[in-house]
């Protein structure tokens, strides 16, 4: 059974966990719009950051912030041992009884943060997850199989939901397992076996960037399809968004069946399934750990000025 936490006209307090591997084109503007969070009913006691193994300007970017807020604090890994790892460390040192997760390499918007711990007032509910918008044009066929799955991503989670990139949840455990390579999905599975329920939260909008090469999605796609497989195998869980069928009906929801959309849904589906050929090859054959995995270099080039205006 659940705890039942009750919060009225009280503020909830949560702390705010980013892990970071050489993030420093992003981590300052994360940052910045962190600190700017437009907050109501809820407040940002402490903004932690998990710098693990960087070898770039990540850590000088964060302690310069430091001298801006007391409520940034960082915390070095020496080795980088994987972003589960850094999650676990994270909860550790998270005082706070709601902790927020968001990935070092998004921006979220101004409310962000108050529509996602705002939902904990609901006693029932043991963890939210926000909406990932993606960054990338849809006018080649990369970004637009980005575009697609993020549209897709959003569609089925309102029916049954799936987290990304931002969530928020209680902390009524101490860790994850460290080979998870999805991090997302193995809390969610934690969560709901305590009783509680997880909620989408379209409203909570975080800014993400998919790669931009071939090889960068499949390398991405891969690691997460053998990710899901493996969490499936030791807990019995899939995630909503595993499931081809369900993604291949919403498919003319998410977009207009034009010609060259046509063309580039079919070039989406290869793609797809050649990512999750080689994940499930991965998994069969245990030769690539995916829990310490590599940088999909293609991501990390984000700006502010490629978020759309709203």
């Amino acid at each position: 059974m659940p705890r039942y936490y009750h919060f009225k006209n009280k503020k909830l307090s949560c702390s705010l966990g980013i892990c970071a591997y050489n993030e420093e084109k992003n981590i300052g503007e994360l940052l910045k719009r962190l600190l700017k969070q437009k907050l109501k009913n809820s407040e940002i006691k402490e903004i932690v950051v998990i710098a693990s193994g960087c070898t770039d300007s990540t850590e000088k970017i964060v302690k310069s912030y430091q001298r801006k807020s007391r409520r940034i604090k960082l915390i070095r890994e020496e080795k980088r041992n994987g972003k589960a790892s850094a999650v676990n460390l994270f909860l550790k040192n998270a005082k706070e009884d709601i902790v927020v997760l968001e990935s070092a390499d998004t921006l979220p918007e101004a409310q962000t943060v108050e529509f996602l711990v705002s939902a904990f007032k609901d006693s029932k509910v043991g963890m939210v997850g926000a909406r990932p918008i993606p960054v990338n044009s849809d006018k080649n066929l990369v970004g637009f199989a980005v575009n697609l799955l993020w549209k897709l991503h959003h569609l089925i989670s309102l029916k049954s939901p799936k987290m990304g990139e931002m969530i928020a949840f209680r902390k009524v455990f101490n860790q994850i397992d460290t080979k998870s390579a999805v991090d997302e999905a193995s809390i969610e599975v934690i969560v709901r076996a305590q009783g509680f329920d997880v909620k989408y939260i379209p409203k909570a909008i975080v800014y993400n960037k998919g790669p931009e090469t071939i090889h960068d999605f499949l390398r991405q796609r891969r690691r997460i399809y053998a990710g899901h497989l493996a969490l499936k195998k030791h807990y019995n869980f899939s995630v909503s968004t595993l499931s081809p069928w369900l993604a291949l009906r919403l498919i003319p929801q998410a977009v207009k069946l034009t010609p060259l959309n046509i063309f580039y849904i079919l070039g989406t589906i290869a793609l797809e399934m050649t990512g999750r050929i080689f994940g499930f090859y991965d998994y069969l054959s245990q030769r690539r750990d995916h829990s310490i995995w590599k940088v999909v270099i293609s991501t990390k080039s984000f700006s502010s000025e490629l978020i759309p205006s709203r």
